[in-house]
Formats: structure tokens, C-alpha cells, sequence
């Protein structure tokens, strides 16, 4: 962002504006709170007709005041764009003095305000208008009539003729008629360029005019589904006396678990003071997580040919996807005893926009928490794990993504992404290199990948919190090992932030452990939790492209930061036609101790997609995780408490085949089972 001129300008006041005591500083945006902003906005001055706002969100506090308790305004930030003359700004609102607090003019060239609604929508008449759009769409036996088009961010890559527009690429996909799913006809080899404030297009990439495949890809289509699959039975998920959550406004309570959550046009669903009771402190709650959220993604494509090298969509930071998030059904989305939460979110008129059902939360049964059957004393105990659910769904154009956040019993939290939706496709040249899998006769799908940057700002026990490396190390035969069977782990400590940019190491079975500093167990050692990573690859772009640059948090697993209130987001603020070198890369250049520090842990995780054929017409749901697990943060199991499924009214019963099981006091003993070897078998 390039700070032209920053003013401040007091709106009138009016009673009852003051904050409210006792009103959670990080609660998510009212819908009052919108029209207040947008009122504020308007009688400064600030807002034309052709004013759209492109993002409204809670400027959040520092946290050191928050954890103060101290009564604080609510302030909004709002990113605003004059579509006719492409004059964009950020500005800070406080609602609580009804004030402009601040105002950057943003000159756009260290990015631009994501793409808007709004601009999409114009990109079909304005590529109509455009003759040389018809002659090339002519060349291939098309009409513009026929075509979808999918407008994307154009990212940056210092062609003159760029500089200072604002920039959509576009490609077409042809369609059959208008229930016929365009993925499968992509129009390839050619791409529009069009300046969104002159409302033109500026240059026409066609490079090569490829067949366009005809086969379809209507999923939703009976002829092409198939007959169905009768044998399945129904699944009733009941819990006869409700779920064992409470909520209260955005406050969460579950087994021992307490957060808060929020919703975020930009970064979606966020969870906040992430704390577990402790029983065996008496009760206290102890934080873990302050603040957990997915603050970047981005899309990076391995096609390079003329018409698609700049594939590489960062979701969050230039569309914002937040507001694309889907209305939840139960039954089909969500399954059980489920509690849905509302989001409210800006339109780009400044207007509230409720979006139904935004958040679904249940608990749901995970398997066997615990168990042993001893042969020694003929103790058998068996509890189940349970885990609690807190999810959304958002479509992104052509992919859907769900982010499911997992509280466990034991106190283990975990991220999960699943991605679904449909393939953005292209035609198939076999003699264009292998970039790309053929998914049907003529069809191609390149590579890709999805990498998703986790926000994790920590608070094991407090906010003086360090890194520790920790890998499995072989000891050689030797002294002291004569036989060789010795292995051990090596800790390094994370000292700044240079040192705490690390990459995963699934061989060394790599963990990072987040330790208060000032804290002990029981057994005198440091309270931690680990983040356990999956290790899947991290940017496979060169070093020196352009995406490499502007998606510069892509190209490690993990970043360590020292906490700063105005560093929310791994790309950079203005991620749409940033030319790069944003974000993580610049925040950790004054190379910040992190060692005993309020620190922000920063994960890079995501699939590598090699598309398969059966990932077509749609895809299955594919996965990426992460974990973090408490280690040394108890003194002891602290599930230890759990009901036994007797004691819950879910005694064992006897099966089909009469192998019974017989239940006591939460014990049960099975026909023909009990029997076993003390050595882990």
C-alpha cells in the first residue's frame, strides 16, 4: 500500500455511540455496526455512486489491550474502490466516536483491492463489445453467445502495457445449452486482457486453436450418473438428550474446552482465546491458541503456455472468499445435533448481507479414546474419544473448500481442508509438455497446487512462548550402543525470526513444539503443544518466478513471528497485482527475537494435485491437515475423568452372530476375546 494522504474526519455525535462495557472487543461485525460505517463513510465525504465497497471487516485491537480487559472502541476497516475512476482507499471508521480515524489513498503500485462482484459480472459485455473477441471465438465455430467466461486476477508481471490498469484476465468455456457445465468445453489457447476502469480489452493472447472437447461433464445429470447405488441404508446420527455444547451469543463451552468464534469476509471462519480446563489446576482455563484463522491460500498452476502461465489465484486476498461461504443444510452438509451460526458480512454497497447457517458446529463420535484389557489384574476399560466440529464451506468459481476445525477430549486441535468441486480445465496437448492429465477424451486438467497459510497465534499458558525443533536422530553403534537399537531426538531451540522460517522433514519425523518459557509440569519441564505438519511439498514454482515472489510464504513450511497487530495476513494486505516480496518475507526482514516472545505461528499445508481420472466430472473430497497435540502441557492423561458409554446410557450389546459382550460398571468382557501378551500387542 502507498500512502498518498491520510486524514481524519469527525462525523457528527450522537448519544449512546460510546462502546458498551463489557462488549467482546474482537466480536464479529453487527449488522448496525455496517450501517454505521457506511453512514460514518457517506458524511465525510467519502462516498460517490460509484463507491463500492470491497471488503468491511473489524479492525481488530492490539492484543496486549484486549488481554488488559481495558474497554476499547470498535473500529472497522473498509476497503473502498470508485469503479469509473479505479481511486481506491483504506480506511479506518471508529462506530464507537462515529470518526474517520485514518484514510490511505492506495495508488496501486504495491497492489490493488481484491476484485469485486460487480466486475465479473461486466466482463460478458465487455468482451461483446469487443470485434476481435468475435473473430477469434469465429476461428474455432463459436459464438460469443455460446461461451461462459471466467474472469480471474491477473496477478503481476510488469508488462508496460499493465502498468497502472487494473487488470482481469479472461478465459471461455463453451456451454450446450444453459444447465450444461462449461468445465468440460474449455476454449483454449486464447485469453482476453481487459482494464476494468476503461472497461475494455486492452490485448487478445491467441496463440493456438485447439479442439474443443465435447464430452459431458454434467454430474448432475442421471444419463451421465449412472443407475444408483440401491444397497445403502440410512444413517441417523441422534443424541436423544441434545448436544453436549453450550453457546451464548459467539461463546463456546464443549466437555472442557472454551472459545470464542467470529466470521471474517476475508479469511472466514475465526476462532478466538482457544482454552481448555484444567482439572487438575482446580478448574482454571488455560489458554492455547488466541487467535486461529486461514489467512491465505493460493492456487498456483504448472501450465506455461501463452494463455495460462499467470494462473495462480490467491482466494482469500484477491477474492475475498469469505463472502462466497455456502448457506449449510442439515442432512446434507452437516449431520447430527447441529447448532448453525449467521454471518454477517458487507454487500458492495456497504449494506449488511446475512448469510444463513454460515457456521455449522456438532460433536460427533471419533473411535476408541482409550483402552486396555490387563492381564494381571482383569481391569478392561474402553472410553471413546468424541470431537467437536466447527466448519464452513465456501465456492471459489470452479473449487468448493471446507475448513473444519477439530477440538478432541484430550486436548488435541487439528485444521482440516477439504477440497472438492469441479476441475479447472483445459485442452489436452500431450505435445505441449507434461503439465497436465488427461481427465476425459480431449480434456486436460493441469497441475496445481493448494496451498493454505494457517494463522496461529499462540498463547500456550500465556504469551512468553518459544519454538523448539525436535527431530528423531539414529545414534550410531558404538560406545554406549553396542547392540544399535539406540535412537534419540535433537532439540533446537528457535532463537529469531530468520531461524524460525523452517521447512518439514517427515523423514526426521519433525515436530514444532510451542513452550511457555516460564512455565512447568508437574515434572518441572516447559508446557508445550506440537504442531505436528503433514510434509506435503511447498511451492514447486522456480525461485525466481514471479509467483514465487508475490507468494513468498509459499515457499516455507513454517514461519515464526514475533506478534505486531498490523501483520494479519502472509501475502501482504493487498495481494491482487502485487508485484511481490509482501507479507511473511518482508515481516520477518528486522529478523525479531521469537525466543521467550508473544509469538504467531504461520503453517504453509496443501495437496500437490497431479489430477486423476477419477477426479472427473467432479471431485471427491481430497484432504489436508495439521495438528496440534499438548505435549507436557498436562501433567497426565486428562481424560482420565471421561464416562464410560455405560454411565452415558450407551452400554455395550450383544451382537448378530451371539459373540456377546457383557457390560459392568463400564467394564465389558466379549465371548472369545481377553486374552493377550503385555508387550503391545
Amino acid at each position: 500500500m502507498t500512502t498518498m494522504s491520510t486524514t481524519r474526519t469527525r462525523g457528527p455525535q450522537r448519544s449512546g455511540d460510546r462502546a458498551t462495557p463489557g462488549i467482546d472487543p474482537l466480536r464479529g461485525l453487527t449488522a448496525a455496526e455496517i450501517d454505521a460505517t457506511r453512514e460514518i463513510l457517506g458524511e465525510a465525504g467519502l462516498l460517490s455512486e460509484q463507491t463500492r465497497f470491497v471488503y468491511v471487516g473489524l479492525d481488530e485491537p492490539a492484543k496486549p489491550d484486549v488481554l488488559a480487559g481495558i474497554e476499547l472502541p470498535r473500529i472497522v476497516r473498509a476497503l473502498l474502490l470508485d469503479r469509473v475512476t479505479g481511486a481506491s482507499a483504506d480506511v479506518r471508521v471508529s462506530v464507537t466516536d462515529r470518526s474517520i480515524l485514518r484514510r490511505d489513498e492506495i495508488d496501486g503500485t504495491n497492489g490493488q483491492v481484491p476484485i469485486l462482484d460487480v466486475e465479473f459480472e461486466a466482463i460478458y459485455d465487455l468482451l461483446g463489445a469487443e470485434p476481435e473477441w468475435h473473430e477469434a471465438l469465429a476461428k474455432r465455430g463459436i459464438t460469443h453467445e455460446q461461451v461462459a467466461l471466467a474472469p480471474l486476477s491477473a496477478g503481476e508481471y510488469g508488462f508496460d502495457a499493465e502498468r497502472g490498469r487494473r487488470v482481469i484476465r479472461v478465459l471461455a468455456f463453451m456451454r450446450n445449452d444453459e444447465q450444461d457445465h462449461c468445465w468440460a468445453h474449455p476454449v483454449d489457447g486464447l485469453c482476453a486482457y481487459v482494464d476494468m476502469i476503461e472497461g475494455r480489452m486492452f490485448e487478445l493472447v491467441d496463440h493456438k486453436v485447439y479442439d474443443i472437447p465435447v464430452e459431458s461433464g454434467n454430474f448432475d445429470d442421471p444419463e451421465v450418473q449412472g443407475a444408483p447405488l440401491d444397497t445403502l441404508k440410512p444413517i441417523s446420527i441422534t443424541q436423544p438428550e441434545g448436544p453436549s455444547f453450550a453457546v451464548e451469543e459467539d461463546r463456546v463451552s464443549w466437555a472442557n474446552w472454551r472459545f470464542s468464534l467470529a466470521f471474517d469476509a476475508r479469511e472466514g471462519l475465526v476462532l478466538r482465546r482457544i482454552r481448555y480446563v484444567d482439572a487438575d489446576q482446580g478448574g482454571v482455563e488455560r489458554d492455547i491458541v488466541y487467535r486461529a484463522s486461514i489467512a491465505e491460500m493460493v492456487v498456483p498452476y504448472g501450465d506455461p503456455s501463452p494463455s495460462r502461465f499467470w494462473q495462480n489465484y490467491f482466494d482469500t486476498g484477491e477474492y475475498v472468499f469469505g463472502r462466497y461461504a455456502n448457506s449449510l443444510q442439515l442432512g446434507c452438509d452437516c449431520l447430527g445435533e447441529i447448532h448453525y451460526f449467521d454471518a454477517t458480512i458487507a454487500d458492495e454497497f456497504g449494506h449488511p448481507r446475512v448469510i444463513p447457517n454460515a457456521i455449522c458446529m456438532h460433536e460427533e463420535d471419533y473411535g476408541t479414546l482409550w483402552k486396555h484389557t490387563d492381564i494381571y489384574t482383569g481391569s478392561n476399560e474402553v472410553r471413546r474419544q468424541r470431537r467437536l466440529v466447527i466448519s464452513f464451506f465456501t465456492t471459489v468459481g470452479n473449487y468448493d473448500y471446507g475448513f473444519y476445525w477439530y477440538l478432541y477430549l484430550d486436548g488435541t486441535i487439528e485444521c482440516e481442508a477439504k477440497l472438492t468441486g469441479v476441475l479447472f480445465s483445459s485442452a489436452y496437448d500431450p505435445e505441449a509438455g507434461d503439465h497436465a492429465s488427461e481427465v476425459a477424451p480431449g480434456l486436460g486438467a493441469p497441475y496445481h497446487q493448494h496451498l493454505f497459510s494457517a494463522r496461529l497465534d499462540m498463547m500456550v499458558d500465556g504469551v512468553t512462548n518459544a519454538v523448539e525443533e525436535v527431530d528423531a536422530m539414529r545414534v550410531p553403534m558404538g560406545k554406549g550402543n553396542e547392540y544399535g537399537n539406540a535412537f534419540t531426538k535433537r532439540t533446537t531451540r528457535l532463537r529469531t525470526e530468520a531461524e524460525g522460517a523452517r521447512d518439514a522433514d517427515p523423514v526426521a519425523g519433525r515436530a514444532w513444539h510451542i513452550v511457555n518459557t516460564e512455565k512447568r509440569n508437574r515434572l518441572g519441564r516447559p508446557v508445550a503443544y506440537e504442531l505436528l505438519a503433514q510434509g506435503s511439498p511447498t511451492l514447486l514454482a522456480d525461485p525466481e518466478s514471479v509467483i514465487a515472489k508475490r507468494a513468498g510464504f509459499t515457499r516455507k513450511h513454517l514461519w515464526v513471528t514475533r506478534y505486531d497487530q498490523d501483520e494479519r495476513y502472509p501475502a501482504g494486505d493487498l495481494v491482487n497485482q502485487n508485484p511481490g516480496g509482501d507479507g511473511l518475507p518482508r515481516y520477518t526482514e528486522a529478523d525479531r527475537s521469537i525466543d521467550g516472545e508473544d509469538i504467531v505461528l504461520w503453517h504453509t499445508f496443501g495437496p500437490t494435485h497431479f489430477p486423476r481420472v477419477e477426479d472427473w466430472p467432479v471431485m471427491p473430497v481430497d484432504y489436508a491437515k495439521f495438528t496440534l497435540k499438548p505435549y507436557g502441557f498436562f501433567g497426565r492423561n486428562p481424560t482420565l475423568n471421561v464416562p464410560s458409554s455405560e454411565s452415558l446410557g450407551m452400554a455395550c450389546h450383544t451382537d448378530a452372530a451371539g459373540d456377546g459382550c457383557q457390560c459392568e460398571a463400564g467394564a465389558c468382557t466379549c465371548a472369545g476375546h481377553g486374552h493377550g501378551h503385555g508387550h503391545g500387542a
